[in-house]
C-alpha cells in the first residue's frame, strides 16, 4: 500500500484501506441477506463508480438476486455540475420488485434522487439504496431510502476503488483523499 499517490495535477493520501472496505462490505452483505430473506431483489449499480463495490457486495449476497445497471453522470473534474445526465437506462422490469440501488458515493444526493425517481415510475414493491461512501455535509436533502452506508466521510474529493479523477484512479484498491496544502504554505 502506498500512502500517497499522484494523479494528473493532484496529490492524494490514503483515507480507507481495502481491508477496512472489505470488512464493512461483508457486514452490509450479511444484513442484506437477513433483510431480503425469501425475496429475490434486483441490485442496480450506478455506473461507472459502483462497479467494484457492487462486485464485492454481490460476492457476500447468498440469497437469489438479479443484477442491472444504469449509467448517469453529474461530475466534471472534482465537482458535481448539479445536472444529472442519463447515458443508459434502468432495466424495464421493476414493477412489484424489491430494488436495491448501489452507489459508490452520495454527496449532494442529486444523482441518487434522480435514480430513485426513475425507479419509482415503474412501481416497485420496495426501493432501498446502498452506498459505499456518504458525505453528510454535502447532502442537499435527506434520502429516506438510503438504508445501507459503508462509510461516512468528510466533504473531500476522493479517488480509488471505483471512484475517479477525470477517468483515472478507479483501479486503485484503496480509497484516497485529495491532499491539501496548508494555507500558511500557499
Amino acid at each position: 500500500m502506498t500512502n500517497q499517490i499522484q494523479i494528473e495535477d493532484k496529490t492524494f493520501e490514503i483515507l480507507l484501506e481495502k481491508h477496512n472496505i472489505s470488512k464493512r462490505t461483508r457486514l452490509i452483505g450479511i444484513q442484506m441477506n437477513v433483510d431480503y430473506e425469501n425475496k429475490c431483489p434486483i441490485f442496480i449499480g450506478v455506473l461507472n463508480g459502483s462497479f467494484l463495490f457492487m462486485a464485492d457486495l454481490l460476492r457476500e449476497i447468498e440469497i437469489p438476486c438479479e443484477i442491472g445497471f444504469i449509467k448517469v453522470s453529474s461530475y466534471e473534474g472534482t465537482a458535481s455540475k448539479g445536472i444529472v445526465k442519463q447515458a443508459f437506462g434502468l432495466p424495464g422490469n421493476l414493477h412489484n420488485r424489491d430494488v436495491i440501488i448501489v452507489e459508490d458515493i452520495v454527496d449532494t444526493g442529486l444523482t441518487l434522487n434522480y435514480v430513485l425517481d426513475e425507479v419509482r415510475k415503474q412501481g416497485p414493491a420496495s426501493i432501498k439504496a446502498c452506498t459505499l461512501l456518504l458525505k453528510p455535509e454535502a447532502l442537499i436533502a435527506p434520502i429516506k431510502e438510503l438504508e445501507y452506508t459503508a462509510f461516512e466521510i468528510p466533504n473531500e474529493f476522493v479517488v480509488g476503488y471505483g471512484l475517479d479523477y477525470d477517468g483515472l484512479g478507479r483501479n486503485l484498491k484503496d480509497i484516497y483523499r485529495e491532499k491539501t496544502v496548508p494555507s500558511h504554505l500557499l
